[in-house]
């Protein structure tokens, strides 16, 4: 863990260990933490208490300062002051609402169109030099993104290991709040699984990465949305940038995600499936950790396919939580 250097800097690490030893990851918190304890040692020395002053210093936006990055700025903090109280010393907690409301993040949910033009783009994969399996890994890996709408660290962190070759069932444990869990394949996703195994891993050991990357490492985050970029154009799909908040997301790698839980929606409601019963198992397989994560989905199935809205309403009446347009926390993006 770093060393911080300001008068805070033991409270910074408690807070962090504390966070960590129940599951957090609070890793992009911690660096949020690092550049606090940075700006208390250059504007404030020698001062030992987190008082008013300090804390609505810290929370003044920044120019050109999106409400959503704000408020990231201020949560650490503000649990860095309930920490500090509970270890029986004072505080300054900054309010709730605080930040201005801004509208709720719209994520990017792949046409079937469009996930045909991008798999035919992916299946063309060329064989690299650099990373010899390229061309093997790509197709199964993204298809296992939106297959099982996994999120890009847990596939990209699969070890031989993890893989159950014979039965097709894969276990995740670079989940978020490092809750492990197991989902099967579809008989098509295990199939290519098994061709991918003959292709790429005849030799290999049972902590080899499953999707090796440059020098059989894992593929990084930025190589895998380098890729994912490279496809969008080969197959003609825009990618606008970063949009405004309330407007549709430009399309991610976690976009395949987001489509996978409104698609599997999309077939449950036409199919006639008992959505009450089905939730809870969506719920687990995508590893949510409330229901209003996966709730969420429902509104977006709605949104994008107006014809199943009556069979929707139908089978769930108003048990469908409403969802607050304002303020969001952006946690959409992270589910």
């Amino acid at each position: 863990m770093k060393a911080f250097t300001s008068l805070f800097s033991v409270d910074i690490t408690g807070l962090i260990e504390q966070k960590q030893s129940i599951g957090y990851k609070y890793q992009s918190e911690a660096g949020i933490l690092s550049r606090f304890d940075l700006f208390c040692q250059t504007h404030y020395p020698g001062i030992n208490v987190l008082s008013r002053e300090i804390a609505f210093d810290w929370s003044r936006q920044r120019p050109d300062e999106h409400p959503s990055t704000l408020q990231g700025r201020i949560t650490p903090v503000r649990e860095l002051a309930k920490y500090i109280i509970h270890t029986g010393r004072e505080a300054f907690i900054l309010p709730e609402g605080i930040v201005p409301k801004c509208s709720r993040y719209l994520p990017y949910i792949y046409s079937d169109d469009e996930l045909k033009r991008i798999f035919v783009r992916v299946d063309s994969c060329h064989y690299c030099a650099e990373v010899p399996y390229r061309h093997h890994v790509m197709p199964v890996f993204f298809r296992l993104l939106y297959c099982c709408g996994l999120r890009l660290t847990e596939a990209r962190m699969l070890k031989m290991k993890d893989v159950d070759m014979e039965n097709g069932i894969i276990t995740l444990t670079h989940t978020k709040m490092g809750r492990q869990r197991q989902i099967p394949l579809s008989e098509e996703l295990h199939k290519h699984f098994i061709t991918f195994h003959k292709n790429v891993h005849t030799f290999s050991k049972p902590d080899d990465w499953f999707f090796p990357g440059f020098k059989g490492k894992p593929m990084t985050l930025s190589n895998t949305d380098k890729n994912h970029r490279k496809f969008l154009w080969q197959a003609r799909i825009s990618h606008p940038g970063r949009t405004k908040a309330g407007q549709r997301g430009a399309p991610t790698v976690h976009s395949f995600r987001h489509t996978f839980a409104v698609h599997c929606m999309r077939r449950w409601i036409r199919e006639g499936k008992n959505l009450q019963a089905w939730l809870p198992v969506l719920q687990s397989y995508m590893g949510h950790i409330s229901f209003s994560g996966t709730a969420y989905y429902l509104h977006l199935t709605t949104d994008l396919f107006p014809d199943i809205t009556t069979l929707l309403d139908r089978e769930l009446g108003d048990i469908i939580p409403a969802i607050n347009h304002a303020n969001s926390t952006g946690d959409e993006k992270s589910n």
